[in-house]
């Protein structure tokens, strides 16, 4: 399930989960012209529709792309108005969010959640480093207070753990994350939750986020804590940092669409 949501046109464009990998195999492959001039929005009873030239947008399964909201709708159109002479599918985060959520998650919501809630179950938030202090500082400075909403906000006490040795969390924990979950389980909703998760390693991040209990760049930076401080003592590595800003970007477009959907 997960690797189907990464994304659901990956056989055409993105057939490798990391970014920088889907770079080079889109670079193989000819990307189609742009074929439309005109892009625009409109409302059905469905609900809202992005028109190329008068045609609606069709998802990778061939079926008519309806978003839930016009703000929603609006952040596809924009993508597609932004394309130059080619279609280049790496720069459409939001369209493929869309695409994901109509083709895949509409039809397996419960599956998705699931794999949300496995991710909460081995949380990167509760794993700590036992050393040097500095990084142990850093990790809670920006951690904890997540598990602080966590316990507040859905009655989840997790357990924290040094090192890589898993926990197992109170089953009351995760059943009360479930519970959150299951008021998200809209298919477009929950695609944005997913792969929140998936990019930052954390339920509880992505949660906090759909919660704006956090903003998209404190999340991030917490979900980057052990890998900026290696960083900061190692230096960086060019294909990591390009990595690292194109998965960035898809975390901003799932922002982005939480924000639609609540528009």
């Amino acid at each position: 399930m997960r690797d189907l949501l990464n994304d659901m046109d990956a056989s055409r464009y993105l057939s490798d989960p990391d970014p920088v990998k889907r770079a080079r195999n889109q670079m193989k492959a000819a990307l189609p012209k742009r074929f439309y001039k005109a892009v625009a929005i409109a409302e059905d009873e469905a609900g809202h529709v992005v028109k190329l030239d008068g045609r609606s947008v069709r998802t990778p399964a061939r079926s008519v792309l309806v978003l839930p909201s016009a703000a929603a709708a609006r952040l596809v159109a924009d993508e597609y108005a932004a394309q130059e002479e080619h279609i280049d599918p790496l720069t459409m985060p939001v369209t493929r969010l869309a695409n994901t959520a109509f083709d895949g998650v509409s039809s397996a919501a419960d599956a998705v959640l699931e794999d949300v809630l496995k991710f909460s179950t081995s949380d990167l938030v509760c794993y700590r480093a036992d050393a040097p202090e500095a990084l142990v500082e850093r990790q809670a400075e920006a951690w904890d207070p997540v598990l602080d909403w966590a316990r507040s906000e859905l009655g989840a006490r997790f357990l924290l753990a040094e090192g890589v040795m898993h926990v197992d969390q109170p089953r009351e924990t995760i059943g009360a994350v479930a519970i959150h979950l299951r008021k998200r389980a809209e298919p477009f909703r929950l695609a944005a939750i997913h792969l929140m998760t998936s990019l930052t390693g954390s339920a509880l991040l992505a949660l906090a986020v759909e919660a704006k209990a956090l903003d998209a760049e404190t999340a991030w930076t917490a979900a980057h804590v052990d890998e900026n401080w290696n960083i900061e003592h190692w230096g960086d590595d060019a294909e990591a940092v390009k990595r690292q800003a194109n998965r960035k970007r898809d975390m901003i477009a799932a922002v982005a669409m939480l924000e639609a959907l609540d528009t």
